[in-house]
């Protein structure tokens, strides 16, 4: 049965959404977007989410089409008309349509363009949350500003094909010999001296909301978190390692490079991190 799509101020089936192909997300990734997981047929986190949202278009003078509170109301909406229970919402905001293709940012009449649709994912039951995940390394080859969540992504695109190719679930990005993170989640180790680290928040990540929510958790139960960078050696030689992300929650890493961190198998404190945040997932999701 076809998914419902909203499409700047239209509720259609997803196989008829389309947008023009004039739209600047489409000619020059002129766009953002973000995504939200669903438990139970409500939204998790996600005020976190639409902040980032704001705080991304206005880094690159995005107007939206829509107040904050408008389209949570339309996510709400979508989500009842699909009768999703568990999956996701994705969001994304482009520059729009001009009359041909130009550089320059279009004249203050061109309205910017929302599109949504869901998916359907069952993220809490997922198989790879109990057996851990594997992880390749690849060159960090994007952009300097990838605190700005841009629908700019073949850079990652890359890295998850190698990761598939290599029968792996993530893919970790290097820069100047540092893990600067995954190529759609947040990267954390656990040392042996039972600190959480994760590289600090700066134009070289994006700043994820599950990292964040998942660090103000570990913090409210008198875990020890450091904000740094980490090497592949650090990571190999850690206790446990572990991603974040809206799709994923917390998720295991037992495997860098063919190499098996630990003993292979996830952790007890990337399970009970997992746990936490589910609990806070169900607690707080409207």
């Amino acid at each position: 049965m076809d998914s419902i799509a909203y499409v700047n101020g239209s509720f259609v089936p997803l196989s008829e959404a389309k947008i023009s192909v004039l739209d600047r997300g489409f000619l020059f990734a002129d766009g953002i977007y973000e995504v939200s997981a669903v438990l139970d047929g409500k939204l998790v986190d996600n005020a976190s989410h639409l902040a980032r949202l704001e705080r991304s278009v206005g880094e690159i003078s995005l107007r939206l089409p829509e107040t904050i509170e408008r389209i949570t109301e339309l996510q709400k909406e979508l989500i009842a008309r699909n009768k999703l229970v568990n999956g996701l919402v994705y969001l994304q905001v482009t520059r729009g349509a001009d009359k041909g293709r130009d550089f320059p940012f279009p004249k203050a009449d061109v309205k910017s363009s929302l599109v949504m649709f869901t998916s359907e994912k069952d993220i809490i039951n997922a198989a790879v949350a109990k057996t851990g995940i594997n992880v390749i390394t690849v060159p960090d080859i994007r952009w300097e500003r990838r605190d700005i969540k841009s629908v700019a992504l073949l850079a990652q695109v890359l890295a998850k094909q190698a990761a598939a190719e290599a029968g792996a679930g993530e893919a970790w990005m290097l820069q100047d010999g540092y893990v600067t993170e995954g190529g759609s989640s947040s990267a954390f180790i656990l040392t042996k001296d039972d600190v959480i680290v994760t590289r600090k928040n700066s134009n070289a990540i994006l700043p994820g909301c599950t990292r964040k929510a998942v660090i103000a958790l570990a913090e409210e139960r008198q875990l020890r978190v450091e904000e740094r960078s980490f090497t592949v050696a650090e990571a190999l030689a850690a206790k446990e390692a572990f991603i974040t992300s809206a799709s994923s929650f917390v998720q295991p890493v037992v495997a860098i490079d063919g190499k098996t961190i630990g003993d292979g198998k996830p952790g007890p404190m990337a399970t009970r991190l997992r746990e936490i945040y589910v609990e806070f997932a169900k607690a707080t999701a409207v």
